[in-house]
Formats: structure tokens, C-alpha cells, sequence
């Protein structure tokens, strides 16, 4: 689903869960048209209630993930950091191998010692 298209629906969903409570809440008369001043500072109240309580939510949210973020960077950063230096590990170690193999095929073609040596 597009993004756009579900946040659309995210908050027409809330807007409508906003309404019926707000609606449940507060209006008690369906005898006319228009809301009774009361029904209708009932409303408002509502309304405004949770558009601050949605507001202070969000504002704690994206605080809290800011955080999220920042502790999931470092944890990124510490794993390259690691990776990086195993990679180095293993080229010296690599390194070390191909040295001791060509120091044994050096030894191997080289004779170390002589057979006037061997005899005495």
C-alpha cells in the first residue's frame, strides 16, 4: 500500500474514532439540528483534549525514537568498526601464511646441508 494512501487512512480512522467519541461523550439530545451550547463546549473540550493529549504523544514519540535512532547508529558503527578489524585480522594472518609457505618452499629448494656434511 502507498504510504500516502495509509496515512490517509490512519487518520481518517482516528478522525473518526475522535468523532464518535466525542459524540458519545457529549451529545445527549438528537430532538433538533444544532448542538446545545452546552453539547457544543462539550465537543470542543473534547476535541482539544485530545488533540493535545495526540500532540504530546507524538512529541514523547519522536523523542523516544530520536534516541532509538542514535543508539541503533552507534551499534552500526561499532559492528563496521568490528568487521573492519577481523578483515584486518585475517589479511595478517593470510599474510603470515603465504610467508611461512614460501619460507618452506625456499627451504625445500635450497639444500641446507651437505652430503660431506651428512658424513661426519
Amino acid at each position: 500500500m502507498d504510504s500516502n494512501l495509509r496515512n490517509l487512512k490512519d487518520f481518517l480512522t482516528l478522525y473518526n474514532k475522535v468523532t464518535e467519541l466525542c459524540f458519545n461523550r457529549c451529545v445527549d439530545n438528537l430532538s433538533q439540528r444544532e448542538l446545545f451550547d452546552q453539547e457544543s463546549i462539550c465537543v470542543d473540550r473534547c476535541v482539544t483534549k485530545f488533540a493535545r493529549f495526540n500532540q504530546n504523544m507524538m512529541k514523547a514519540y519522536v523523542d523516544v525514537q530520536t534516541k532509538i535512532n542514535a543508539k541503533r547508529m552507534e551499534e552500526v558503527e561499532q559492528n563496521a568498526k568490528q568487521l573492519e578489524q577481523h578483515q584486518q585480522e585475517e589479511r595478517i594472518k593470510e599474510q603470515l601464511k603465504e610467508k611461512e609457505i614460501a619460507a618452506a618452499a625456499t627451504a625445500v629448494l635450497t639444500p641446507a646441508q651437505t652430503p660431506a656434511k651428512l658424513s661426519m
